[in-house]
């Protein structure tokens, strides 16, 4: 094979040139990346977005299994096999991070991303084998870093590695807020309130059924997003270009998921059907709308603790919110629900994101979908962000919510609903009328139902205690 011509840098010079099948390229002489990554940076200045940091360490992860993989085959020199997995370690312990630098709105299916991951893997092993950066003859980053992989099989095998790195953190933290509102549901199951729907006045209700109901959504949630993962371990990769795995060793794909597996102690499976693993997004759009699913809720749930809470004089009050910061620039004293507004702002952007990824994932032709580049950042930003505004409504928020007591009951006590537990007794009609009748009046729903039920006082006052009204049974 003919000797590729090395990198130009003149001595203390700010640049290098690099080749490419396309040409020269002018590349900074501080660039770990090469000619491909910088033709990315020039054609892509879109949004000043990079790559998620575990893409980018799902991407090298999969080279460093690679260069193992084909170095066991005897296919990767070992000495070159080593210098790749060592340039792979410093990227996973952190360094060179500055060295990702292509924008996430890029070329269809990430080849721009993949080569930059190739290039700097390259010209860190070139470095450490003692030559200079772009010795395309020393290290390659095609036919080396690259060797019986392709964008096609390594970009969506890199979203789900990501994700299954990221999604454990937000059923976590899922998991903890619904733990948080089970012990809250605990603490308040003696709290009589008002129930309310429509917003309107409705039968009373405990605080603490009110808010096991939040427990249990969010403990639904999170099993929603655990359910989501299996199919992510089940790894595409080795089909190469579109699935039949040409240029690969026939033994690579189970071996180099085997190392995978070893690299992220994660179960793994080579795709028993590596065309579906590569033309589908479909497991992508499963974990989306899991967050998608999860995010709703907590837009409920954070809503209601903000009416709840709302107040502390002309509101309903029954919640008493930790104050995290001053809530005006103008009004002293105002104390707004903060975290529950951030957790909603977050809430939206992952409903958004998760649209993006759905119209991503149906804009797959024939054996590959191009769009994996908008998938690979939206899932991973949802992923990300979801898991710690749950984390931090939690820790400011909800562990530090407080009843209170007496206001709930006196809501509980007026009310008109309170008429529903005379309908079994008088019918529907005779408690309709006494309740338009308190509504017009304002005289308490005890006092008309010995006014027109014929009940005693005694009687009314049993029959329309709020407590008792909170558990099953014929009321009146």
């Amino acid at each position: 094979m003919a000797r590729q011509p090395r990198a130009r840098a003149a001595r203390g010079a700010r640049t290098r040139i690099e080749r490419d099948t396309m040409g020269e390229m002018t590349v900074p002489a501080t660039a770990l990346y090469g000619a491909q990554t910088a033709r990315a940076v020039e054609n892509f200045p879109i949004s000043g977005l990079r790559a998620h940091p575990a893409f980018v360490d799902a991407t090298v992860r999969i080279k460093l299994a690679a260069a193992r993989t084909n170095a066991a085959l005897g296919l990767l020199p070992r000495r070159k096999a080593r210098a790749i997995e060592q340039a792979a370690r410093e990227v996973l312990a952190g360094r060179h991070r500055e060295q990702f630098v292509v924008d996430v709105y890029q070329a269809g299916a990430g080849t721009s991303h993949h080569m930059n991951v190739n290039e700097v893997l390259a010209n860190r092993a070139c470095e450490l084998l003692g030559g200079r950066r772009g010795d395309r003859a020393l290290v390659d980053p095609n036919d080396d870093v690259n060797m019986a992989q392709s964008t096609n099989d390594v970009v969506p095998t890199a979203i789900r590695l990501a994700a299954l790195e990221l999604a454990p953190e937000v059923i976590a933290a899922l998991s903890a807020l619904a733990g948080t509102f089970d012990a809250k549901a605990r603490a308040w199951d003696g709290v009589v309130k008002s129930g309310r729907t429509h917003l309107m006045d409705a039968t009373p209700i405990r605080l603490g059924q009110e808010v096991s109901g939040w427990a249990a959504a969010l403990g639904a949630a999170a099993g929603r997003v655990r359910d989501a993962l299996p199919e992510l371990s089940v790894l595409g990769l080795g089909g190469t270009a579109v699935g039949t795995g040409l240029n690969a060793d026939p033994r690579y794909r189970a071996r180099v998921v085997q190392e995978l597996e070893r690299l992220t102690g994660v179960p793994l499976t080579p795709a028993p059907n590596p065309f579906y693993a590569m033309q589908s997004l479909a497991p992508f759009v499963a974990l989306s709308g899991a967050l998608r699913t999860a995010a709703l809720e907590l837009l409920r749930i954070g809503g209601d603790v903000r009416l709840l809470g709302s107040g502390p004089n002309t509101g309903l009050g029954e919640l008493r919110l930790p104050p995290v910061q001053p809530g005006s620039s103008i009004m002293p004293g105002k104390v707004n629900p903060s975290m529950a507004e951030m957790l909603a702002m977050v809430s939206y952007q992952v409903v958004a994101l998760d649209g993006a990824v759905a119209w991503a994932a149906s804009g797959g032709q024939l054996e590959l979908n191009v769009m994996m580049p908008l998938v690979a950042f939206d899932l991973c930003h949802a992923l990300d962000v979801l898991a710690r505004a749950v984390r931090a409504f939690d820790a400011r928020c909800a562990r530090g919510l407080e009843a209170d007591r007496e206001r709930a009951r006196h809501y509980a006590e007026r009310t008109v609903s309170l008429a529903t537990a005379l309908a079994p007794r008088l019918g529907y009609a005779a408690a309709a009328d006494i309740v338009k009748a308190s509504v017009a009046t304002g005289r308490s729903i005890v006092d008309l139902a010995v006014e027109r039920g014929g009940l005693t006082p005694a009687q009314a006052r049993r029959a329309l205690d709020a407590a008792r009204l909170t558990r099953p049974g014929r009321g009146g």
